[in-house]
C-alpha cells in the first residue's frame, strides 16, 4: 500500500483541514458563519454526518455573539466540555466557562433526591445566571434545561448548545430542544458528545472574535 504524507507547516494545519472539509461538502446552504459552525465540529469530530444533522434556531447565532461579547459565562454539563472551551479567547470577553456536576453541595442534594448531578448542576448553574448551556453528555441535563427554561423571560434564556450522544433518551432530548422557539443548536439522533458541545462553543468565540 503506498501512504503519502503530507508536508506542511504545524501553522496551516488547521487552515488546510478546513479547505479540505469545505472541498468534500461541496455545494451546501449554509450562511458562512453557520458553516464556520458546521466545519469545526467535523473538524473535531471527522464526521461529515453533522452536516446533515445539526440544527441552528434562527436567532441562535446572533444570541451567542450577544452573549459571548458581553462577557457572559458558559455552563457545561460535563468537564469534558469545559476542558475543550478556548478558555483564553472566551476570558479576552470577560467571560469563563464551568461544570458544577463534581460541586459538593451538587452532589450532596443529588444524593437526596432522585435527580443526577447533571440535572442538580444544570439547575444550579442557571440560578447563577450564564449566556451559553453546553451539553454534551447527559440528556438529562438538556431535559433539566429545558424545563427550567420554559419559566424564563426571552431576554433572560441562555442559549442552549444541546448535543447530548447516546442511546437513552440522547434523540428524543434533541429532538424536543429542536421544536423549541428559543435560540438553540443541537444535532439531530444519536451522535454528538463532548468534543461536538466544545466545537460549537469554540466555532461561536472564534466568530465573535472575527467581527
Amino acid at each position: 500500500m503506498s501512504v503519502t504524507i503530507q508536508n506542511i507547516a504545524p501553522t496551516e494545519i488547521e487552515a488546510e483541514s478546513f479547505r479540505i472539509i469545505a472541498k468534500e461538502i461541496g455545494d451546501h446552504n449554509f450562511d458562512s458563519a453557520t458553516f464556520k459552525v458546521v466545519q469545526r465540529v467535523i473538524h473535531a469530530t471527522g464526521d461529515f454526518n453533522f452536516a446533515e444533522n445539526l440544527r441552528f434556531q434562527s436567532q441562535a447565532l446572533s444570541r451567542a455573539m450577544e452573549v459571548i461579547r458581553a462577557g457572559e459565562n458558559i455552563l457545561t454539563d460535563v468537564n469534558m466540555v469545559a476542558a475543550g472551551v478556548s478558555k483564553g479567547m472566551l476570558a479576552s470577553f470577560g467571560g469563563s466557562v464551568s461544570c458544577l456536576v463534581a460541586d459538593e453541595e451538587v452532589a450532596r442534594i443529588a444524593k437526596e433526591s432522585t435527580k443526577t448531578r447533571s440535572e442538580v448542576a444544570i439547575e444550579k448553574g442557571i440560578e447563577a445566571g450564564v449566556g451559553i448551556i453546553a451539553i454534551g453528555n447527559a440528556p438529562t441535563a438538556l431535559l433539566k434545561a429545558m424545563e427550567l427554561l420554559a419559566d424564563m423571560t426571552p431576554e433572560a434564556r441562555p442559549l442552549v448548545i444541546g448535543v447530548p450522544v447516546g442511546f437513552v433518551n440522547a434523540a428524543e432530548s434533541k429532538a424536543l430542544l429542536a421544536e423549541k422557539e428559543y435560540p438553540f443548536i443541537t444535532s439531530l439522533g444519536r451522535k454528538g458528545g463532548s468534543p461536538v458541545a466544545a466545537a460549537i462553543c469554540n466555532a461561536l468565540i472564534h466568530l465573535a472574535k472575527e467581527a
